[in-house]
């Protein structure tokens, strides 16, 4: 008898923790900014995130455009991305770390990589 009801106050506990485990943000949800070097000058790059469970939304904004990011994913620290210039697809692949995402690019005009910095204040609010 004692052993059936520490059985299932560890099942409940294990449920429990993946409950919460499941509603917690990721870490790559909020603002992201970095510069982007071009033939025309440095341009600044914002990244807008939302992730639901291993699906990624948001948009990349800059002083000339705003667009929406698509087939986003999370797993882990690691995210994914495509975005459209012009009708051509960039994939995006990057890694977060802390308050720093390192994204690596690949479209039409090649590689490139670039070093995202999380916008101070932006930091993602804790569940409630």
């Amino acid at each position: 008898m004692i052993r059936r009801g520490w059985t299932a106050a560890t099942m409940v506990c294990l449920l429990a923790g993946l409950a919460i485990a499941a509603t917690q943000k990721s870490d790559v949800e909020g603002r992201w900014q970095g510069t982007q070097n071009t033939a025309n000058g440095a341009i600044t790059l914002t990244y807008n995130f939302k992730a639901e469970g291993e699906v990624l939304t948001g948009t990349e904004e800059s002083p000339m455009f705003s667009r929406s990011i698509s087939e986003g994913r999370v797993n882990g620290d690691q995210i994914s991305f495509k975005t459209t210039i012009n009708g051509h697809s960039i994939e995006h692949r990057g890694t977060v770390s802390g308050n720093m995402i390192q994204l690596k690019n690949f479209g039409p005009g090649g590689e490139f990589d670039l070093t995202l910095k999380r916008v101070p204040g932006e930091k993602k609010s804790s569940p409630q």
